[in-house]
């Protein structure tokens, strides 16, 4: 039944795909990207341009990125996104689980050939609960001691529970024991701060010529939207690991024209493809194509303290008219899972919340979203009208006109869509009364559902729709309080369905890393959470 019901906006699905679906064009590519020929260059497509490199206030995929290439942190992880040491060779825990103790290798350098001391975490990690720096990242330091305390005003910044007990070794106390803590220290929320740059330049330390950095890259070159170049730190503590010596990142957010440029032989690597080619990517490319599960979520927040979506009932009629499957299968179609919350099925240990209704036939489900739609005053003299803002990129608009349509076919809303370029997009959802409904991704940092669940905390940074449940965050809090794994996960668990059972999102699909990597790329695999920096590769033929 489903095919009838959706007969008609399935027709503009097939619009979207176009004859690419099935075409490419000449596959002859060149074997190698151009470079210098007496240097391995790598060449990387990065998605849209970066907001930041300044660590405190990176927070989308992008930056986080090339962070990765010009950052150690406590700690790292290798190919398969397992944790292993670095600027830490070793760290203590404490019976109780609320201190940690790092102890820092001593030949760990900055770029500038200065020795990482704890101090430099000390410093970093102060900056992301400083109230003055507003960081959008500060509330992942709710578990160290008095962060909450210090972001809110009541205490000044250097009772945060973090100490350099001498250069080597670095304490941190906890409010509460935190199960993902040495996970977020792999992240670049782990990441030092050169001390001495940052006080020489402020916010213009993280540009070329002033960003001293301690990963195996520093900053030569930002041409904005055009490419950024890093080369190979002279000082990083394990140069035998560096197989590359320089990486350029090219910013494209038309998401065909990094794919023209694969093809041409100008890249190495693609940061996504162009779903509309999937098919013929399969067939033709198949070596080249990388594809695997993905920690992160699609979903569509709305802005719950204005009309039409401050109230519940068009909310989750809209919800309730999504077809997922189709979403996620057709038009995503490279690899999705469609998505029964916010928490992905991936996630270690937990089972994810889901609607009720999921189990519905779609013909009840529409049934049920008609009434409520009716209850809430509009009909076919009355359409529910509204805009989705989205980033410019091809599946993100693909994904909100096949969603659109369902809607205008199931329930006659009149539902307009609207790109903006990257950095705009990022300031037009930080205002309320400026969007209606956004798309928006979640990329975990970290194998844990509360990397997730944390989005949806009241007066989080992320946390865009005006909606908040003083009883979900006590969920939350209590969660972590807990020992035992199962009675946490059970917790996190309730905490989900209550949100979702007020539906401030819309969640449509897991994501699925997708993209193109030459065969010369040697070591590249997928993980789950799509870390894959540089220095984990080699140019030459794989075995």
């Amino acid at each position: 039944m489903r095919i009838s019901v959706y007969r008609r906006w399935m027709i503009i699905l097939v619009a979207l795909c176009g004859t690419a679906c099935g075409t490419g064009g000449d596959d002859a590519v060149t074997p190698r990207a151009g470079g210098e020929p007496e240097m391995e260059v790598l060449h990387r497509g990065n998605g849209s341009e970066p907001k930041t490199l300044d660590l405190v206030h990176v927070h989308e995929t992008v930056g986080a990125t090339l962070l990765y290439e010009l950052y150690e942190g406590l700690l790292s992880s290798d190919a398969d996104a397992r944790l292993r040491p670095g600027v830490a060779s070793r760290w203590d825990v404490s019976d109780d689980g609320l201190t940690y103790t790092f102890h820092l290798r001593p030949d760990s350098r900055w770029s500038n050939g200065d020795q990482v001391v704890a101090e430099d975490f000390v410093a970093s990690l102060r900056r992301y609960v400083d109230p003055t720096e507003a960081s959008e990242n500060g509330q992942f330091f709710y578990p160290l001691k008095n962060a909450r305390a210090i972001l809110n005003g009541d205490l000044p910044v250097d009772q945060l529970g973090v100490f350099a007990i001498d250069h080597a070794t670095l304490r941190v106390e906890l409010e509460r024991p935190t199960p993902w803590l040495l996970q977020m220290f792999a992240t670049r929320l782990g990441n030092p701060i050169h001390r001495a740059s940052f006080a020489e330049h402020g916010r213009r330390f993280a540009r070329p010529g002033t960003l001293v950095s301690n990963g195996p890259y520093v900053l030569s070159e930002w041409v904005v939207q055009s490419h950024i170049r890093l080369e190979r730190n002279p000082y990083y503590w394990n140069p035998e690991s560096v197989k590359i010596d320089r990486v350029y990142f090219y910013p494209t957010e038309d998401i065909s024209s990094e794919f023209k440029r694969y093809r041409a032989g100008e890249l190495h690597y693609t940061r996504e493809i162009p779903k509309q080619q999937i098919r013929w990517i399969r067939e033709n490319l198949a070596d080249d194509h990388r594809s695997g599960p993905y920690m992160g979520v699609f979903f569509l927040p709305m802005d719950t303290t204005e009309p039409p979506f401050d109230d519940v009932r068009i909310r989750k009629a809209l919800s309730m008219t999504v077809d997922r499957h189709i979403v996620a299968e057709k038009v995503a179609g490279a690899g999705e899972q469609a998505a029964t919350g916010l928490v992905p099925v991936y996630v270690s240990d937990y089972r994810s919340a889901a609607y009720e209704w999921l189990d519905w036939s779609m013909e009840d489900r529409i049934a049920e979203a008609k009434r409520l739609y009716a209850e809430a005053g509009y009909g076919p003299g009355n359409p529910l009208t509204f805009t989705i803002h989205y980033n410019t990129s091809q599946n993100n608009k693909r994904i909100v006109l096949a969603t659109a349509a369902m809607w205008k076919q199931v329930l006659g809303a009149r539902v307009s869509i609207l790109n903006q370029e990257w950095k705009v997009f990022l300031q037009t959802r930080k205002f309320a009364g400026q969007w209606d409904m956004i798309r928006m991704g979640w990329i975990a940092g970290w194998d844990d559902p509360y990397s997730f669940l944390e989005v949806m905390i009241s007066g989080s940074d992320f946390n865009d729709t005006g909606w908040g449940d003083p009883e979900y965050d006590r969920m939350l809090t209590r969660a972590n309080e807990v020992v035992d794994p199962a009675e946490r996960a059970r917790i996190l668990a309730e905490a989900e369905a209550r949100m979702l059972d007020q539906y401030p999102i819309i969640p449509l699909f897991y994501y699925a890393t997708n993209r193109l990597v030459r065969p010369e790329v040697a070591g590249y695999r997928v993980n789950i959470l799509d870390r894959d920096p540089s220095v984990l590769y080699a140019l030459g033929l794989a075995p």
